[in-house]
This record gives structure tokens, C-alpha cells and sequence, in this order.
């Protein structure tokens, strides 16, 4: 089992949660974050007498998915090909070995808890 974490931006949740469902993976956790990286932020500001200004933490998005080792890259596909815009900023994707997972109600574990 593997957990595949994805920094992504706000717009593109709605698209890539809905890809996920299409190849069957269902089950994830969705955090808001800020955070930043190589874009380092942006500038705005600077006109009708406001002056110019830095946000440096901008808001993204952590989707948390744990799957089987089969389907731990169809995760990553699907979340690069529906995550990317080609700009800077487009995240990150971290992937984690999760050594056991335990279902609550029943008890169940290892793969058959997923």
C-alpha cells in the first residue's frame, strides 16, 4: 500500500477528485493548505494610490490517498494529467509505503482495509 499526497491548486480539486472516481479511486481526504514553493508567491498591487505588495503563501490544496501498490501510479497519472496547467505553482505529488491501515468499524486490516 502506498499513500499518495498531492499539493494542488483550489481550481483544479473538482477535476481531478472527479478523474480519480472515473478509474475507480474513490476514497481521499482533501486538506487547505498555503504553502510555497519555486513561485515564491506573488506580487499585486500598485495602482489608485495602493502600493505594490507580496503574498508569499498561497492557498493550495492536499489531496491524501491511500492505495493498492497496483494502482499507486494510475494515482499519479491521473492526478498529473488533471492537476497541470504548465505553470509554475501546478504542486507537488509526495508517495509514501503505508505499512498497515486498519478499517475502525471492522476491524479488517492490511489491503482488505482499503
Amino acid at each position: 500500500m502506498n499513500k499518495v499526497e498531492a499539493i494542488i491548486r483550489p481550481e483544479k480539486l473538482n477535476e481531478v477528485k472527479d478523474a480519480l472516481a472515473e478509474v475507480g479511486l474513490i476514497g481521499l481526504n482533501v486538506v487547505n493548505v498555503t504553502g510555497r514553493g519555486a513561485q515564491r508567491g506573488v506580487t499585486a498591487g500598485g495602482s489608485r494610490g495602493v502600493g505594490r505588495y507580496e503574498i508569499d503563501m498561497l492557498p493550495k490544496v492536499k489531496l491524501e490517498l491511500v492505495v493498492h501498490d497496483e494502482n499507486t501510479q494510475k494515482a499519479v497519472d491521473v492526478i498529473v494529467e488533471h492537476a497541470r496547467t504548465g505553470n509554475i505553482g501546478d504542486g507537488k505529488i509526495f508517495v509514501y509505503p503505508v505499512g498497515n491501515a486498519i478499517k475502525v468499524r471492522t476491524g479488517e486490516q492490511g489491503e482488505a482495509a482499503l
